[in-house]
């Protein structure tokens, strides 16, 4: 459908896509979102260089951008910058924590292996071998620690505890990101090695264009069915009519014909509604952001390439 859940339409309809037509595989799927959104991913991205730039707020820069990489490997809508600032803004608290206490871990892990590895000894290989595992294990719960974030309604503690379960829980894919990964930057190093005038400025432009937001789409099209099956699958089966819109948020199922008019509500409530029972599974759009969109539709704005038909 055009426009946004089809409330707004801005073209013409097209054919659409069979009810019954086979599903397209996944690796398919992935580069064609890769195509759709790669001008909006190169935006996305220069704004998480921008948050990200003072460092100390790299969580804040992560969580936006999780926000944009989760929906568009859910193939679902966002508005780049509005939708980055808003994640910003309502999970500012456990994004600059949770960024914070990522990047001293790294440190601190990353000091430990180049100090064993310039020891001698067997005990300093084996405390080398220990670490370089609590090194993968953290670099498998980062791959969970901010869809965690901005998808559900958990505190830090559990966040950490969810991503530990899913980095051994999900070995494969964890694994197979992991050699994904390592073999972009294993091609950075080497052409910095062969030339490394040419090799920096290289690196340095795709990092600066799309490294951060292509790994990010990767990495959220690649856990959530892990995610979908441990924690969503569950949640559902214990409260089937609970919390109904983030099963569309998520594009999970689709809506049914007579039930256009649904309107989403966001992640987290607005600052001045009543706090009450918190759900474990978090709405998507507030009356808010509905408005926003109304606003934007009556001054004009138009997205070709990015409704919420993907």
């Amino acid at each position: 459908m055009a426009g946004f859940f089809g409330l707004f339409d801005y073209s013409k309809p097209g054919p659409g896509v069979p009810k019954n037509a086979p599903k397209k595989k996944p690796f398919i799927v992935f580069f064609e979102i890769l195509g759709r959104k790669f001008w909006k991913l190169i935006i996305a991205n220069f704004l998480f260089l921008l948050f990200a730039l003072p460092v100390v707020t790299i969580g804040l820069a992560f969580s936006g951008l999780s926000y944009i990489t989760r929906n568009f490997a859910r193939e679902k809508h966002a508005f780049i910058a509005s939708d980055f600032v808003d994640t910003v803004r309502k999970n500012w608290k456990q994004g600059l924590v949770v960024g914070i206490i990522n990047l001293l871990v790294q440190v601190i892990l990353l000091f430990d292996i180049y100090f064993f590895y310039s020891s001698t000894g067997t005990f300093a290989i084996i405390l080398l071998a220990l670490i370089l595992a609590v090194w993968l294990i953290f670099s498998f719960m980062k791959y969970y620690i901010y869809f965690q974030l901005i998808t559900f309604k958990l505190n830090i503690k559990q966040i950490y505890k969810n991503s530990l379960i899913f980095a051994f829980a999900g070995l494969g894919r964890n694994f197979f990101l992991f050699v994904i990964f390592g073999l972009f930057y294993a091609l950075g190093i080497l052409l910095f090695f062969l030339n490394p005038e040419v090799g920096i400025i290289v690196n340095l432009i795709v990092f600066i264009t799309i490294f951060p937001a292509f790994r990010l789409v990767l990495i959220q099209f690649t856990v959530f069915p892990l995610i979908k099956k441990l924690m969503i699958d569950p949640y559902y089966q214990e409260h089937p009519d609970e919390d109904r819109e983030a099963l569309y948020a998520l594009n999970i199922v689709e809506e049914d014909e007579d039930d256009e008019e649904r309107v989403f509500e966001d992640t987290l409530p607005d600052d001045d509604e009543d706090d009450g029972e918190p759900a474990t599974f978090p709405r998507q759009y507030s009356q808010e952001e509905m408005k926003k969109l109304r606003r934007l539709h009556r001054e004009g704005y138009h997205d070709d390439d990015d409704d919420d038909t993907i």
